[in-house]
């Protein structure tokens, strides 16, 4: 009699571990999911590019999370500038920040007169220099 009921406690407590175990990896797929809907959904703010070497200074919108800047006329911000790599450089949004990031260029990204060696975070009215090519970054959040 003692052996049935043991052997019926052991079945009913396996069914709650399986129970348990199958519980928490709904939970788990239930918010890996929602949080996958909330990142899709998510878009990058535009960011202004505003070139302080014209007089008055020619801003570029640009709505997309990845832009790469260049010579080559394939880059989304083309520089007319012979110091300037064919893609010199990348900004792009993630993590809720955009960042730049110079892509092995021979002369060098320079953010605020200080040369980047890794990916950077950009703040807004941050100023990068491309060989003498002066540009000046706001953010569609910090415009008036």
């Amino acid at each position: 009699m003692t052996g049935i009921i043991i052997f019926l406690l052991r079945i009913l407590l396996a069914a709650f571990l399986y129970a348990f175990l199958m519980w928490a990896i709904y939970t788990l797929w239930r918010e890996l999911r929602a949080s996958q809907i909330m990142a899709v959904g998510k878009k990058a703010p535009s960011i202004t590019i505003r070139n302080l070497d014209f007089d008055p200074p020619l801003d570029h919108i640009y709505q997309s999370a990845q832009l790469i800047i260049g010579r080559d006329p394939s880059c989304e911000l083309c520089i007319a500038n012979e110091l300037v790599s064919a893609q010199h450089a990348r900004l792009s949004y993630h993590h809720n920040q955009w960042w730049v990031e110079d892509l092995l260029s021979t002369n060098g990204t320079f953010l605020n007169d200080e040369r980047i060696y890794t990916p950077t975070v950009l703040v807004a009215e941050d100023e990068l220099r491309f060989g003498k090519t002066h540009l000046q970054i706001t953010f569609a959040d910090s415009q008036n």
